[in-house]
């Protein structure tokens, strides 16, 4: 498992190549499936359902050593809930531009369907609860923090354990 919080970019091909390397070391050549989400800046922010505004940049920011220990803990719920070989959860703060990569999952599994899944039970999570404050500056006017949004929120409650 790799977490990390970072201001440079990532190398998805790299990431992917130590992931499929760690277990070539330990004498295994089980992975069947490799899933990789990446999240981009965005050239438009969503002011409202019916607009969009154009911005010029977006600040990221977050809780040293809290934001670490929630992103580990949700990669171990996801290697609890499915047969994973491997997981990647790499996440970038500060300045960045619209194009910039901002977040990279990636998941291992000998089959497809597990890789999927945890890939996104990873990012419903990331984005709805992962501590991380986003800004975006307009091209004109004033920087505002960026709300969670409800859909994210919907998104995550399919995972919720049943009783």
């Amino acid at each position: 498992m790799t977490i990390r919080i970072q201001t440079e970019d990532f190398d998805i091909t790299k990431e992917i190549n130590a992931l499929k390397e760690d277990r070539s070391k330990q004498g295994k050549q089980d992975v069947g499936a490799i899933v990789t989400f990446t999240g981009t800046v965005r050239d438009m922010a969503k002011k409202d359902k019916a607009s969009k505004t154009p911005i010029s940049s977006m600040s990221l920011e977050h809780y040293p050593g809290m934001t670490e220990k929630e992103l580990s803990d949700i990669s171990e719920e996801a290697n609890k809930r499915w047969p994973l070989l491997g997981t990647t959860i790499i996440h970038r703060i500060g300045d960045l531009s619209p194009g910039d990569n901002i977040v990279l999952v990636i998941t291992l599994s000998s089959h497809r369907h597990a890789a999927f899944e945890a890939a996104d039970f990873l990012m419903d999570f990331l984005k709805s609860k992962a501590p991380f404050w986003k800004k975006e500056q307009p091209l004109e006017g004033d920087a505002n923090w960026v709300d969670a949004r409800d859909s994210d929120k919907q998104a995550l409650s399919r995972w919720e354990k049943q009783n």
